[in-house]
């Protein structure tokens, strides 16, 4: 089991921001790359947004000016702000190693509902 921890998901309202954040195990977490995943309703899995173990962010072109990726080495933690959300960004949140998912799991993931 991997012990992700994803959390800050809720129902919120087209326009506002969310700040979500995940805690991962050492062994997934440290010197590694990680990324957040989105899952929406009745689609696979797919990787928003990653950063370094250094800090270096990368985005899907139609989301980077709303997605903030940042991380804590100190408390293997990685966080997403969302600004400006969509109906569209509405989906489960999970976080792992990036570009290809760790081989020890997924956590439980955080709902991101989004009201137009």
């Amino acid at each position: 089991q991997a012990q992700l921890v994803e959390s800050g998901g809720g129902l919120v309202r087209a326009g506002e921001s969310l700040k979500l954040s995940c805690v991962a195990p050492a062994k997934i977490f440290r010197f590694n790359t990680m990324g957040w995943y989105r899952q929406a309703p009745g689609s696979q899995r797919t990787l928003i947004a990653s950063i370094t173990w250094h800090g270096a962010p990368t985005y899907k072109d139609s989301d980077k000016d709303r997605f903030i990726i940042s991380r804590d080495n100190s408390k293997y933690a990685i966080y997403l702000e969302i600004h400006r959300l969509k109906p569209e960004d509405t989906g489960v949140y999970y976080c792992n190693q990036a570009p290809t998912p760790s081989p020890w799991g997924w956590g439980q993931g955080t709902q991101v509902t989004v009201s137009s």
